[in-house]
């Protein structure tokens, strides 16, 4: 297990001091009675934490509700989940044999509960100052796509409704390149835009992601970003 965890925490970007924290956070309860629940509960609260603060500090002027719909999206299970497929971390978990043989390693909601759960291990590990860094570099593209302009709804289907509303096409995603290797991919993706003279350009562990960062810096080209249009 020692190689493994060292390999985890190379995908991870931290090293623990105590590696049983994140033997813990790994440990699903079909596993053991010991298990990373706990660990998910403090976690969360630390990763809602982070986030709220910073989109307090990114959007000064943004309301309440706001601000609660963005963070929503932001720790949502299919956002953590994308970061835990990101790190491969389904080759890591602890499983009993019952989820091991349904694919519970590939199951969104285990994946992102072993994520909060290693958020809250690192916090453990080295306080709130070390969960912040590592939180905000994972969550760096997809805080990247978000916008005051209608909080409900992601960059790309903003974008597809403002050139629907105006009678252009759509735009046309593209990927150009996948970089890495398979545990830490990442994608490089084009949007063409009628309207704009030049690609925009999204990377992302995740053709979605590329495809949202893509998409939300074709909306700053057209000026359609933080509320103005």
């Amino acid at each position: 297990m020692s190689n493994a965890i060292t390999r985890l925490q190379a995908r991870l970007g931290y090293s623990f001091k105590d590696t049983g924290l994140l033997t813990l956070a790994l440990t699903h309860r079909s596993f053991s009675g010991r298990n990373n629940e706990r660990l998910e509960f403090l976690g969360d609260a630390v990763l809602n934490f982070i986030a709220g603060e910073a989109l307090f500090q990114h959007f000064p002027q943004a309301k309440e509700g706001q601000l609660s719909r963005l963070r929503a999206r932001l720790v949502k299970g299919e956002t953590l989940a994308v970061l835990a497929r990101g790190f491969d971390l389904g080759e890591y978990l602890r499983l009993g044999s019952g989820e091991l043989k349904s694919g519970g390693f590939r199951r969104e909601s285990i994946l992102a509960d072993a994520t909060e759960a290693i958020i809250g291990a690192i916090y453990l590990d080295a306080g709130l100052e070390a969960a912040r860094e590592r939180v905000l570099a994972w969550l760096e593209q997809e805080f990247a796509t978000l916008t005051l302009v209608d909080t409900n709804k992601d960059s790309k289907t903003r974008l597809q409704e403002f050139l629907q509303s105006r009678g252009c096409d759509l735009p046309n995603y593209e990927v150009v390149d996948i970089q890495g290797e398979p545990h830490c991919r990442v994608f490089f993706v084009d949007c063409e835009v009628k309207l704009l003279d030049e690609k925009t350009k999204g990377s992302g562990a995740s053709r979605r992601i590329a495809e949202q960062v893509a998409a939300a810096a074709a909306l700053a080209a057209l000026g359609i970003e933080n509320g103005h249009d």
